[in-house]
């Protein structure tokens, strides 16, 4: 009980550092991001403070499993270093014992992952699509510049203004493309304005041509208008649909593949989690006196992979290439795999070596 206490602590004290230098980078890159639209009148001082918490919130399911997976190949690796791995197993309290002890901070923070994947991303997306939706209903145009296209949030949605006139508070020369669930729409106009005498602020276009381009290629559209009114707020606090904001029940019920993909990432990233914390440990292995981070280029290049593994097993489930299953799963089936031929390697090299011993003399 001791050695196990002693070997989480020696877990835990780098990954807590870990966890705080990869918040606070990740929160510096999703501010930069924000404040970039902020400088240009997209967003407010007191949005770009939430909807940077709100991504960081969302991104601990990513941080976390990589700080304790580096915490791990750390920890150990010190022990492994000062020659004290080699002690406890001289003592009997070898790698099996070892991956006992690591099993708990592992299933812990695989816990905080599943409750972060399952129930706060969809809370914290659906938070930060409703800020983006009134950062756009309140678009000051009098910041925006000429001849810059700008994305209008997290949405595909882009507008782009030759000219822009201050004193009519008005956009010259305006292009316009959205990305609906069924296709393109694009808008040239001669000139907008942005309309708040309603309920809903409404961005008007004045003089232009409107194309929609159905995905199918069944129901492409062209028009041409005087004046065409488009709601920049959809109203009531309603986004329409997005599946990172939907409930898993939602997700699990619907063929969508995007659906699906989404829905099996959630499922994932617990179970990546265990994997990770796991194979940390069998990655640690080192030669005393060969540094605590000798270990550490190799665990970064595994850990790319797998991710880069999972990322790819998304992408295809989310283009329907593969079906549900094996979807995203084969993805972890691969490392789990390594986790035990690296686990299994040790006993079967000592069992070979036994095996050419020869025979004692008789």
């Amino acid at each position: 009980m001791i050695i196990r206490r002693y070997i989480i602590r020696e877990i835990i004290k780098p990954m807590g550092l870990i966890t705080l230098v990869l918040t606070v980078i990740f929160a510096s890159f999703s501010s930069a991001n924000y404040l970039a639209d902020a400088a240009h009148g997209l967003l407010t001082a007191n949005t770009v403070l939430s909807l940077t918490a709100l991504k960081t919130l969302i991104g601990l399911e990513a941080l976390l499993p990589t700080a304790l997976y580096l915490a791990v190949i750390i920890g150990l690796g010190r022990l492994y270093n000062d020659s004290e791995m080699t002690a406890l197993a001289a003592s009997g309290f070898g790698e099996l014992q070892v991956l006992k002890a690591v099993a708990g901070p592992v299933i812990l923070v695989a816990a905080m992952v599943a409750a972060l994947t399952l129930s706060i991303r969809p809370w914290a997306y659906g938070m930060a699509y409703r800020l983006e939706a009134r950062a756009l209903a309140t678009l000051d145009i009098d910041k925006l510049e000429g001849g810059r296209f700008y994305r209008l949030g997290q949405t595909d949605n882009v507008l782009f203004a030759s000219r822009i006139d201050r004193d009519g508070n008005k956009l010259e020369d305006v292009f316009f493309r959205s990305s609906p669930e069924t296709g393109t729409q694009i808008i040239r106009a001669r000139e907008a304005h942005l309309s708040t005498s309603g309920d809903r602020p409404v961005m008007v276009f004045v003089d232009g041509q409107g194309y929609g381009i159905d995905d199918q290629g069944s129901a492409d559209l062209v028009l041409r208008f005087h004046t065409l009114a488009l709601p920049l707020d959809p109203g009531g606090g309603d986004v329409g649909y997005k599946r990172k904001a939907v409930s898993l029940h939602r997700l699990a019920a619907s063929q969508n593949p995007g659906d699906l993909a989404e829905y099996q990432w959630r499922l994932s990233m617990p179970v990546a989690s265990l994997v990770l914390g796991l194979l940390a440990v069998p990655l640690s292995r080192s030669r005393p006196r060969h540094g605590r981070f000798s270990r550490l280029f190799v665990a970064i290049l595994a850990f790319a992979l797998y991710y880069n593994l999972l990322s790819v097993a998304r992408t295809w489930l989310d283009q329907g290439k593969v079906p549900a299953m094996p979807g995203i799963w084969w993805a972890h089936f691969i490392p789990a795999a390594i986790l035990l031929m690296l686990l299994i390697q040790p006993y079967a090299r000592l069992r070979l070596e036994r095996d050419r011993r020869p025979p004692p003399a008789s």
